[in-house]
């Protein structure tokens, strides 16, 4: 069972990602730096976004044994 964390990064990925390739492409055509230079940062971001969304859909552990409890 998934909690609300895993699913807001899941929803938000695409959002985020295509907002840094707009900005890399402003960039691009404003700046100084060209796409072919910036263009890392995108999969920078991809793997941010991952390692987020891994961590945020991380089931909870499950509760210690009892010594001596019954165990079926």
């Amino acid at each position: 069972m998934s909690n609300g964390n895993g699913t807001l990064m899941c929803a938000i990925r695409g959002p985020i990602l295509l907002i840094a390739l707009g900005t890399l492409l402003a960039v691009d055509h404003f700046g100084s730096w060209g796409f072919w230079r910036t263009w890392p940062v995108l999969i920078i971001l991809f793997g941010v976004l991952k390692l987020l969304e891994r961590v945020a859909l991380r089931p909870p552990s499950p509760p210690p044994d009892v010594q001596g409890g019954y165990q079926p």
